[in-house]
């Protein structure tokens, strides 16, 4: 999926969460969204005007019969576009998330379950087969949620009554070309309110730009239960957006006290030996390996994880440009491949809680009864809540904010 516009689409507010496909927020639990159609005069009109559009566009009428049968406009979508900055994640949280040990060892199975057509695509795309298989582990938690949002309703809706109607238009014009090639049928095209679709959640104009029909059978099928076109798909867009197969995405790396900070950046790359004269060391304190020249990156500041990073950073960033999505992406496929969990702590947070504070603090509440949605260490509505009804319970001034000395009443 062209990122860019993915992150639009998503609102991958460093995942203010939703994003990056099945990602969303710890101690979050969404109301449940039914995105049923609904009468709306402005919507018909717009669709009445958009039809000749479509036929200018070489859509017939037969397709946009079959389309538009039981299509409509989706007011939950709009609420969708309209408030997807809910949450804002730190890279921390992030991580959790998309590296949490079910998303990990999930990754690992299907590493060995899809291991013979990975290596297929592979060989075939030259794209690694770890870093395919933790696009479909971040994206869709590996098939498990695809999404079950009609795309032309989806699409339709915003293209008419969104803040972007232009892009919508487009990524709708797109997609009644793929139902009219015939890859999926009408009722069968479905993925996430803003049109994201599929294993690999491809908006409809990278579908057409990119997608492929890896057995031959004459359909780019993205959207069944059998991921194979999907996975050559996400292979096909990497290797045209120019991935160095073998080449690591990049690495996490120590850097020394007194680091000069203003040598960090997309803009700096520098060579192995520059980085190692400065002091870089591997995590862990090793020599560095010399995988070509590298930019470092400090996304948590100078105390916490850094990362050297190389030419197939910038390649996942067509995917999706989000600096999180891509250090999700990149360090799921190493834990997947077998690497371990990042070195370097991350530092406490503007609460002063770190990591394992978040999620001892979720683990006490969980004991007393609280609900918190999860005790990943990340802090959603539901965790919030559930600290408000401990601080109620106690007496205590209802904020839901938590602290240290919140979590040494709890013990």
């Amino acid at each position: 999926m062209q990122m860019s516009r993915r992150a639009m689409l998503a609102g991958l507010s460093a995942s203010g969460l939703v994003a990056c496909g099945s990602v969303r927020s710890g101690g979050s639990k969404p109301n449940p969204t039914t995105y049923a159609p609904v009468q709306d005069a402005g919507y018909d009109r717009w669709l009445a005007d958009f039809r000749p559009r479509a036929a200018k566009a070489g859509i017939s009428d037969q397709t946009l019969n079959s389309a538009f049968t039981h299509s409509g406009f989706l007011p939950d979508v709009i609420e969708k576009d309209r408030n997807q900055l809910e949450f804002s994640l730190s890279l921390e949280d992030y991580l959790a998330i998309t590296c949490s040990a079910d998303r990990v060892n999930a990754g690992k199975a299907v590493l060995r379950q899809y291991g013979p057509l990975l290596t297929e695509i592979e060989a075939k795309c030259g794209v690694d087969a770890h870093v395919v298989a933790a696009i479909w582990g971040v994206e869709s938690f590996y098939g498990t949620k695809r999404g079950n949002v009609p795309v032309i309703a989806a699409l339709s809706t915003l293209a008419y009554e969104g803040r972007r109607a232009s892009f919508f238009e487009g990524q709708l014009f797109a997609a009644l070309k793929i139902l009219q090639h015939g890859d999926v049928e009408p009722d069968q095209m479905t993925g996430g309110w803003a049109g994201a679709m599929g294993h690999t959640q491809f908006i409809p104009t990278t579908y057409l730009a990119y997608a492929v029909d890896f057995r031959g059978d004459g359909r780019r099928d993205i959207w069944s239960d059998d991921p194979t076109d999907a996975l050559a798909s996400a292979a096909s867009y990497l290797s045209h957006s120019g991935w160095s197969h073998g080449q690591p995405w990049g690495m996490e790396v120590q850097i020394p006290s007194g680091f000069n900070r203003a040598l960090a950046g997309h803009s700096s790359p520098r060579g192995t030996a520059d980085w190692a004269g400065m002091g870089v060391r591997a995590a862990g304190g090793g020599r560095l390996t010399d995988h070509g020249s590298s930019s470092l990156l400090l996304p948590a500041g100078a105390t916490g994880p850094a990362f050297l990073i190389y030419r197939n950073y910038t390649v996942i960033t067509h995917y999706n440009a989000s600096e999180k999505y891509v250090i999700g992406v990149g360090h799921l496929s190493d834990r997947i491949k077998g690497g371990p969990p990042l070195i370097t702590p991350f530092p406490p947070d503007a609460y002063g809680l770190r990591q394992q504070d978040r999620i001892a603090l979720q683990q006490q509440l969980t004991r007393m009864g609280y609900d918190t949605g999860s005790t990943d260490g990340v802090f959603g509505p539901v965790t919030r809540s559930a600290i408000e009804g401990y601080q109620q319970s106690r007496g205590l001034p209802v904020t839901g904010t938590p602290s240290l000395e919140l979590l040494t009443m709890m013990r």
